[in-house]
């Protein structure tokens, strides 16, 4: 009489609640799968989310969702789930904010990997370093530098500042400038620059390079001299231009100033009184 009672108050109501618990659980184990494979599969048609960010999105979704899935199943065999959630969030507080720095890290990484202000390859300029782009991490970005440096800079202080990025575009425009002196017959000059830039196949013809007097400096007369070129040939253009006008100058008796200070010494003569 006495196990009959206990077998309907105690065992048979705590085995349902055990059985459903388990079942909530397993079902909910496979709905959540179900739900991040759909997910992954979506997010992977979307041609501006990169792989990494999409399996970390789905890790993060499949851990939310697992964690409903438990407090269900706790809840289903009477556990008070209120301060377990209370208790859950609490924590998720503490850790965020001891993990302030590495949470806008996070934030930074996300949005370098959805928006792709650069990808991997390209050369440029951000978080105070300038190199070309060797991986794109959630927490950092490695870069490397013209004499070969692995710099690993935080997301945080890239997306913070500006981004230069020098492999965005097709086409660059170098920026030079070339000062002669003011016995110089201007006209020769910009002729002979016209003509160093007319000779050389790296440099665009469209649009249209341009050379052009742009100052009267104090102990200099300034040309300016723009062409278009390839983004690759920027600095063998650039390099071998500065060569180039030296060179031509020479040849044609064309000085090139440079900064000078005359110093004047007066002498006073006194005499004894």
């Amino acid at each position: 009489m006495e196990l009959d009672m206990m077998l309907n108050e105690y065992a048979i109501p705590w085995g349902i609640k055990i059985a459903l618990a388990l079942l909530i659980f397993v079902v909910g184990r496979w709905v959540v799968k179900l739900v991040v494979k759909v997910l992954k599969k979506l997010l992977g048609r979307a041609k501006t989310m990169d792989e990494m960010l999409i399996n970390f999105v789905s890790s993060i979704v499949n851990a939310v969702l697992m964690l409903f899935v438990i407090i269900a199943s706790l809840d289903q065999l009477g556990v008070d789930t209120t301060s377990l959630v209370a208790l859950i969030g609490a924590a998720g507080l503490a850790i965020g904010l001891a993990l302030q720095g590495s949470m806008q890290n996070f934030a930074a990484g996300v949005m370098i990997l959805v928006f792709k202000p650069f990808k991997a390859g390209d050369f440029v300029e951000a978080g105070g370093v300038t190199g070309v782009v060797e991986t794109v991490n959630i927490f950092s970005s490695t870069l490397r530098t013209g004499d070969n440096k692995e710099i690993i800079v935080p997301n945080g202080a890239i997306y913070s500042g500006s981004i230069t990025n020098y492999s965005a575009r097709d086409t660059r425009r170098v920026d030079m400038v070339f000062g002669v002196s003011y016995e110089d017959d201007i006209r020769q000059v910009k002729a002979i620059l016209e003509k160093l830039v007319a000779e050389d196949e790296r440099i665009l013809k469209d649009p249209a390079p341009v050379v052009a007097l742009s100052e009267l400096a104090d102990s200099s007369v300034n040309f300016i001299v723009r062409p278009w070129v390839n983004s690759a040939d920027y600095w063998d253009v650039y390099w071998s231009m500065n060569e180039k006008v030296k060179l031509a100058f020479d040849e044609a008796g064309i000085s090139i100033p440079y900064p000078q200070m005359d110093v004047h010494l007066h002498k006073n003569d006194k005499t004894d009184a």
